[in-house]
């Protein structure tokens, strides 16, 4: 899954981007996307690994990638978004610091996202037009695409996102691989100054579907860099907390619709990545595309259960393990072992 992060120059993405993956930007590669790796953290990993004492625990990751900044003028903004196509979930970086204005630079943002997309659907839309005054075979493929996509442009065009229209399934259709800015979650980091002595006034007008995190970014960067020792100290010498990246991570994930499930046993204890509503076989796809081909069953219990009790033994003994279907919607922190041919 990939996570891309968005914000004007000095809003202080990058110094996001280092203080979740642990990866310094290149400086030199400013004008590009760059992308490390980070552990999605769960807190049921470790009293899972005290019942199976694992040879090797894997955690899921996100990916998260680092844009080049945008322009406030909207100049260049779409060729940079572009980098960021895939992205399933993006992460805004305002500031409130130099003069900003953060609720102003979130619009920008989103009128930056609608041109980008309205880019992309007034191309398609142009060739449409031009393609269906010609008799050719697919015609009225192209017809039906054409009356799909134009409610779909005027609703950008009005300024609203997609996020919020309901799509028809000839609709899904057409845009599924244009990867539309407008239809993507996205979550709210706001880098306030050091000094902030009350982040939540940032929060207040947060709305549930766009998550708002208030976060002195650099600082927080600083402490993470410290020793253990050295931080404690700053910490109370300078009366400042310090944030752990769990939370964080923990929201983008959820953000972005996945969720967590586990496979367990002596040799590794490994927690995977899946879209919520996703299915039982989609999860074995997910561990390996064999699993899925010849997938029989999954044997599911949860993880609250096996850590309660102690043991897949217990468990079985309790009449909480399930045999499920390959139609199974997957809960978050289930352990699947997955039957197959």
């Amino acid at each position: 899954m990939k996570i891309g992060i968005i914000g004007y120059q000095g809003a202080g993405k990058s110094t996001l981007f280092e203080w979740l993956t642990g990866e310094v930007p290149d400086p030199a590669l400013g004008h590009k996307s760059q992308s490390a790796m980070a552990t999605v953290p769960d807190e049921r990993i470790a009293p899972l690994c005290e019942v199976y004492q694992p040879k090797k625990v894997t955690r899921a990751s996100l990916e998260i990638v680092d844009t080049p900044g945008l322009s406030r003028t909207h100049e260049g903004s779409a060729q940079k978004l572009a980098l960021i196509r895939e992205a399933g979930c993006l992460v805004f970086v305002v500031t409130d610091v130099d003069g900003s204005e953060p609720l102003a630079d979130l619009k920008n943002f989103a009128d930056d996202l609608l041109i980008a997309d309205l880019e992309i659907l007034a191309g398609r839309l142009e060739r449409l037009r031009d393609q269906v005054r010609k008799p050719r075979p697919n015609r009225d493929e192209l017809q039906a695409e054409l009356v799909a996509l134009e409610p779909l442009h005027a609703e950008l065009e009005a300024g609203r996102s997609l996020r919020d229209f309901e799509l028809t399934p000839d609709q899904q259709r057409a845009i599924r691989s244009f990867q539309l800015f407008s239809e993507k979650p996205r979550l709210v980091v706001i880098n306030v100054a050091d000094d902030e002595g009350d982040a939540q006034r940032y929060l207040q007008d947060a709305s549930p579907e766009v998550p708002r995190f208030a976060i002195a970014l650099g600082l927080q960067l600083e402490l993470a860099q410290l020793p253990e020792g050295e931080r404690e100290e700053f910490c109370r010498e300078m009366d400042v907390q310090q944030i752990d990246t769990d939370s964080l991570l923990r929201q983008i994930m959820h953000t972005s619709g996945q969720m967590l499930f586990f496979t367990a046993g002596e040799k590794e204890v490994r927690t995977w990545m899946l879209r919520q509503g996703g299915t039982a076989v989609e999860a074995a796809d997910g561990i390996h595309t064999d699993l899925a081909r010849g997938f029989i069953r999954a044997e599911t219990m949860n993880v609250d259960d096996l850590i309660r009790l102690g043991s897949e033994r217990e468990v079985k003994a309790a009449r909480l393990v399930r045999q499920e279907p390959k139609d199974y919607v997957i809960q978050d922190g289930d352990v699947i072992t997955v039957r197959h041919n």
